[in-house]
């Protein structure tokens, strides 16, 4: 089936927010980065405005441990910089944004390919933002899942990220 044919400012079949040039860029950049492109993982979609972003992790060869599921750490890694990312460029590069502290829970083996979304709302930026004008340093935590093609939670992790002015 063939992809339809969007431009920037209009949806996708699926209902997402067509990527931008920008934010193609910023996904062909992401992959080609080596430290994420050695982790396996792909990301597949970033929206327009940035308050999306989608990556998946395929089980091969490149990323199955002994036992034929895909690696701990790989799936971590997958994880890892997205929300960091996000933020810094959703806040115009004004902030540091660094991880403080992450956990992942493992909740079956991965054997198939994995997807993960990741999403900022207005609301939460706008928040960021105002608490940011209060006080100079301020954490936040997210939580995203790895589900593959029927929804079922392979592993969930949960960070917390400290911003602050630069």
């Amino acid at each position: 089936m063939a992809r339809p044919s969007v431009t920037s400012a209009s949806a996708s079949a699926d209902g997402r927010m067509a990527e931008s040039f920008e934010s193609r860029m910023w996904r062909w950049g992401g992959n080609l980065f080596p430290a994420y492109r050695r982790s396996g993982a792909r990301i597949t979609y970033v929206a327009a405005d940035f308050h999306e972003v989608h990556i998946k992790i395929p089980s091969n060869w490149k990323t199955r441990n002994h036992m034929g599921i895909t690696w701990g750490g790989g799936l971590y890694s997958a994880l890892d910089p997205i929300y960091g990312v996000m933020l810094y460029k959703l806040l115009a590069g004004k902030y540091r944004v660094v991880d403080r502290t992450a956990s992942i829970h493992f909740k079956r083996p991965a054997r198939a390919t994995l997807y993960a979304r990741f999403q900022l709302t207005t609301q939460e930026l706008k928040a960021i933002k105002t608490d940011l004008q209060a006080k100079a340093k301020l954490t936040r935590h997210y939580t995203v899942d790895l589900l593959d093609q029927y929804g079922v939670v392979h592993a969930c992790c949960e960070k917390e990220l400290c911003i602050q002015t630069l």
